[in-house]
């Protein structure tokens, strides 16, 4: 049996994509909450804002409207919230909903979305904003935003084969920043990797961990998040190693 290699962060966070989508609508105030009754301690979405400042929760960014004959996909930030469709939450609704406890990892698509996802998680109170996660695809970006706000935590959500000067001198420079983790697909992790990130101070988080194996996998590798569909596998894992 390989050596298990500790995690930083013990036990790692278990972040249900876009919320119990295995189960229940993607990113759903239902998808939320079933993920929280089912075990996840965070659940992680997709944050967009609309054309009057709101901060909301969708995948692609686009919804489906009807002209004539014909369905046409608006871009979010080009409507009011009044004019998306109802299944579509506000971040607001979900620390309404879920409360202010539960890990919240946010791909902000939208970068000008940033000072209200903060505002709206300062609004909410309790643990809200040091329970925030913000990851976005430019390592640059998040340390732009940790210039203005040192509270939220901060992730570098990329690909091994993007860090083109490669994962040491990325470790060293994200911990140099203040950013708090990076984020890569579960194929590129290794235990040698979360080392590496670990002896920087920068938490190793793990996306895309469908199957028990790929779960597994991972926390024998020392990973400090994982993100996943099927909650109740996730919940499973982790309990395994650390109940």
């Amino acid at each position: 049996m390989p050596t298990r290699i500790p995690a930083l962060r013990k036990p790692p966070i278990a972040f249900a994509h876009r919320g119990a989508r295995a189960e229940a609508p993607e990113n759903t105030l239902k998808a939320f909450t079933l993920a929280q009754q089912m075990g996840a301690t965070g659940v992680e979405s997709d944050v967009w804002l609309t054309a009057d400042g709101e901060a909301v929760l969708d995948h692609d960014g686009l919804v489906g409207g009807r002209i004539g004959r014909r369905v046409r996909r608006r871009p979010i930030g080009s409507l009011t919230r009044a004019r998306l469709p109802h299944h579509i939450p506000t971040l607001a609704d979900l620390y309404a909903t879920c409360g202010t406890s539960i890990e919240v990892s946010l791909d902000v698509k939208d970068p000008a979305a940033f000072d209200r996802v903060v505002a709206v998680a300062r609004a909410a109170g309790g643990d809200a904003l040091a329970h925030l996660w913000l990851c976005h695809p430019r390592w640059e970006q998040v340390v732009e935003w940790r210039g203005r706000c040192d509270a939220v935590r901060l992730v570098d959500s990329t690909r091994l084969d993007r860090i083109k000067e490669g994962p040491e001198r990325r470790a060293a420079t994200l911990a140099a920043k203040g950013i708090d983790a990076v984020n890569l697909h579960y194929l590129d992790w290794t235990g040698g990797l979360t080392t590496l990130f670990h002896r920087f101070g920068v938490l190793a988080f793990g996306w895309d961990a469908q199957t028990p194996r790929v779960l597994a996998e991972l926390l024998d590798a020392g990973i400090d998040a994982v993100y996943s569909d099927h909650v109740d596998r996730m919940v499973h894992a982790l309990t395994a190693l650390y109940s």
